[in-house]
């Protein structure tokens, strides 16, 4: 099936996706704050830049969009337009956000990981985060 807008408004409505806040990250910030945690958002001086790190817990979380971090879900699932520059495009990011992650954890960080599809629903949203606030304080 073919793309049903042009190559150059593809491109436009593509540059327009912003990577910080994000529905999902404010919903994970709204939470953990209700809960009495208190973060810092994007810190450029640990890899990856965070979305939110706990620095009381030394615990970095990353709120992932399934589609551009190569999610096994149906939202991760690549276009079939343009297969292959979609598919180096998104290995590359599931290789950046790996040698992210180790290094975080090399420097003795706890990385958690958010799916989006793991938050698209009230009841999912509260089986992550019950899980999430064991992660941060079981660390």
């Amino acid at each position: 099936m073919s793309d049903i807008y042009s190559k150059s408004k593809r491109s436009d409505i593509m540059s327009k996706i912003s990577g910080k806040e994000t529905k999902p990250e404010i919903l994970v910030r709204k939470y953990l704050f209700s809960k009495g945690f208190r973060f810092r958002k994007n810190v450029k001086e640990l890899p990856g830049k965070p979305d939110i790190v706990l620095p009381k817990y030394k615990t970095v979380i990353f709120i992932h969009g399934c589609f551009w971090h190569g999610h096994t879900c149906k939202r991760g699932k690549l276009p079939q337009t343009n297969y292959q520059f979609w598919q180096k495009k998104i290995e590359k990011n599931i290789e950046r956000d790996n040698r992210n992650t180790n290094e975080l954890e090399v420097k003795g960080w706890n990385v958690i990981i958010i799916w989006q599809c793991e938050i698209q629903n009230y009841s999912l949203q509260k089986e992550r985060f019950d899980k999430l606030v064991v992660q941060i304080l079981n660390r």
